[in-house]
């Protein structure tokens, strides 16, 4: 039995075939498509007669596509069957004719597997190599591997499938973070999501089911896989996956096939479709979600049917807490898995989920309090739900340099954490990497192959759940703050300007007067200006009303503030007076009316949930500004994560004389290398 190494290079090696036709991000259109035909041919060999007898016995007959599909497969004893007399053997014996015997062979397959090679878009692949001239060829290299499962096992057949993956991946590396997220971050995603449930897993017969929404090319279903297989052979792990990407899709499909992983006999596991409006596990709820959404895209085109269920489900539906802005529906994702949580039913074997997902920096604070991101955040954190984040190293992906970190998002916390949070920093925990991948140059070292164990160690740090500098603990109402809205007065000053009163006759409520009225009002206020500036409205309101030939009205008296008065630090408060106010003739009832306050100096204050807020106002906003109060009609609560500022370090600035060193040095070599010139 050969190394799966050994296969995964040699598949590889016949790439190079395609050198010329096509460019090297662009090989694994063939060659996935190609080593999934070859997997298929191997497999069904040993009841390739007995499925043909099948076939010819049955076609023609009264069975329906998806009946005789089934009667088919089970002659194959798989969950596919391919009832074409081809194999890759017999294709290579009419050379001139072997695009249409391709084609044809893969139509003799059963739906399920016709299915992925639709998604693939294949047939394209197949004449581009006609006309290239190389379709023979490939054919032929790939006859002469051998994927028999009595030489390459279902699990080896995996693990070279996802070997191809992540070198192809790797080679198309300018997309590849929109469905492909590194190894060593998926590893450290499955170690901390299954934590701690090594006794529930250890128990024989334990049956766990795993969703990622945005499955792409299903590496973080292959790895939690793996992880089982390794840890708790004892469990079974049921994975699915959707991703509305077709190549992705395809290849996911393809994988799970070719490992003949057992789904309950359905097989249908890796569904296509759009996670926002066409959700194929709709009353679904899974015990694990794994996830990495691509960073920062927008669901402009899926808007109107999300904002549809948002308003008239509301938490009946999936995204009940908020919608976040358009151009970033990370959020999206992260309300569509909680949706689908297992409740916490321990006596009916129902133990609650735990979901881990790859957010870029944005979701831990974007948007202000009331905003749909902070009524998100809000949501899951006054729910107990947010148990961890990890800040992962910068230019850890292939097609971003920025700073990443995993969310783990539970409603089964452990004792000790509920009401807590982790903010975990691990953005030093990399090795550099011998070659750059796009923008990937750095990875989380895996123990192997000399390299240090950092994934063990921030699983290790996870797990012990206490202060170090690169761990910290708080409680969930430390992120929540009071968005209170801070007034200060508006003040006027009347001048009485020639350019002033000029504003004041071209605004519409003047206008209605007529232009007789217009010519007693410009009187009026021409022999008030004598007297300008007024730095008291209400007294200028009031002469003004006793001159008037006319009764002031509301909109007349916004008008009159509006184009008249100018804001002067120096003048009387505003008050709220009414027409029936004016002229005033009780100074003291003057009191009694509410200062207005100035839109221009309106200011909001982030008042942590843990401040009394009157007296955060008496010490932090008063002595600054003594005529500012708390218009708490309008307080809102709001949550933000900032990471930073919990890790922040402090760098003391060099001494005096270490710069001066420095510069004298530097003044030092100039004059060196000047003389060297004037020599």
């Amino acid at each position: 039995m050969t190394n799966h190494h050994e296969h995964a290079n040699l598949i590889w090696q016949i790439a190079d075939l395609l050198r010329g036709p096509y460019r090297p991000p662009q090989y694994e259109r063939v060659m996935l498509p190609m080593t999934v035909l070859r997997r298929f041919d191997c497999v069904l060999a040993s009841t390739k007669a007995k499925v043909l007898a099948e076939y010819e016995r049955r076609k023609g007959g009264k069975l329906s596509d998806d009946a005789l599909d089934k009667v088919l497969n089970n002659a194959a004893g798989q969950r596919f069957h391919n009832h074409s007399p081809l194999t890759f053997q017999k294709l290579k014996g009419d050379p001139d004719n072997i695009e249409k015997h391709l084609v044809s062979y893969i139509k003799g397959f059963s739906k399920n597997v016709r299915t992925i090679f639709e998604f693939f878009e294949f047939e394209t692949e197949i004449e581009k190599m006609r006309e290239a001239n190389i379709l023979y060829l490939v054919v032929s290299k790939f006859s002469e591997v051998d994927l028999h499962p009595d030489k390459v096992p279902n699990e080896a057949m995996g693990l070279i499938f996802e070997n191809l993956i992540r070198r192809f991946n790797e080679l198309a590396n300018e997309t590849a973070g929109d469905h492909f997220t590194p190894r060593e971050v998926i590893r450290l995603m499955v170690n901390i999501l299954f934590i701690n449930d090594d006794e529930l897993l250890a128990t024989p017969g334990t049956v766990r089911k795993l969703l990622d929404p945005a499955g792409g090319t299903g590496g973080m279903l292959a790895e939690a896989q793996s992880y089982l297989r390794e840890h708790h052979s004892a469990a079974r792990l049921y994975v699915y996956g959707q991703d509305y990407n077709k190549r992705a899709y395809a290849t996911a499909a393809s994988d799970m096939l070719m490992k003949q992983v057992d789904h309950n006999g359905g097989g249908d596991n890796i569904r296509f479709g759009d996670t926002f409006t066409d959700d194929q596990f709709p009353d679904g709820k899974f015990d694990y979600f794994l996830t990495n959404p691509p960073f920062g895209v927008d669901w402009k085109k899926q808007q109107n049917e999300i904002q549809r269920e948002y308003e008239k489900s509301g938490f009946g539906g999936r995204f009940g807490a908020g919608l976040p802005r358009i151009n970033d529906g990370a959020f999206l994702f992260l309300q569509h898995m909680i949706s689908k949580f297992e409740p916490v039913l321990p006596d009916q074997l129902k133990h609650g989920s735990r979901l881990a997902i790859v957010f870029s920096g944005s979701p831990l604070f974007s948007g202000g309090a009331g905003s749909g991101e902070s009524n998100i955040r809000k949501w899951i954190i006054e729910n107990d739900w947010l148990e961890a984040i990890i800040a992962l190293p910068e230019q850890m992906f292939y097609n971003t340099g920025i700073g990443t970190y995993i969310w783990i998002v539970t409603n089964r916390k452990e004792k000790r954490r509920k009401g807590k949070i982790q903010l975990l920093d691990a953005r030093e925990s990399y090795i550099p990497m011998r070659r750059s991948l796009g923008d990937k140059r750095r990875k989380i070292g895996e123990g192997q192959d000399g390299e240090p164990d950092q994934i063990g160690d921030i699983v290790k740090l996870y797990g012990r759940f206490t202060e170090t500098d690169t761990s910290k603990i708080f409680d969930n109402n430390d992120f929540g703050y009071t968005r209170v809205t801070v007034e200060r007065p508006l003040r006027l000053r009347y001048r009485l300007s020639q350019f002033d009163m000029n504003l004041f006759f071209e605004d519409k409520e003047v206008k209605k007067l007529g232009e007789d009225r217009g010519t007693e009002l410009a009187e009026v206020l021409g022999e008030l200006s004598i007297n300008a500036p007024f730095l008291d409205d209400a007294k200028f309101l009031s002469v003004l009303v006793k001159r008037l030939p006319l009764r002031m009205s509301k909109g007349f008296l916004k008008s009159v503030r509006a184009t008249l008065g100018v804001t002067d630090a120096s003048a009387e408060p505003v008050r709220d007076l009414s027409p029936d106010d004016l002229p005033l003739t009780d100074s003291e009832a003057l009191a009694d009316r509410d200062i207005l306050p100035d839109p221009a100096l309106r200011d909001f204050e982030n008042i942590p949930l843990k401040e009394n807020i009157d007296e955060y106002c008496r010490r932090e906003v008063l002595p600054h500004m003594p005529d500012a109060w708390m218009d708490r009609s309008k307080d809102k609560a709001g949550y933000e994560i900032n990471f930073n500022r919990h890790f922040y370090r402090y760098t003391p600035p060099r001494s005096l004389e270490e710069i001066d060193a420095d510069l004298k040095q530097a003044e030092e070599e100039v004059l060196r290398l000047l003389n060297e010139v004037t020599k």
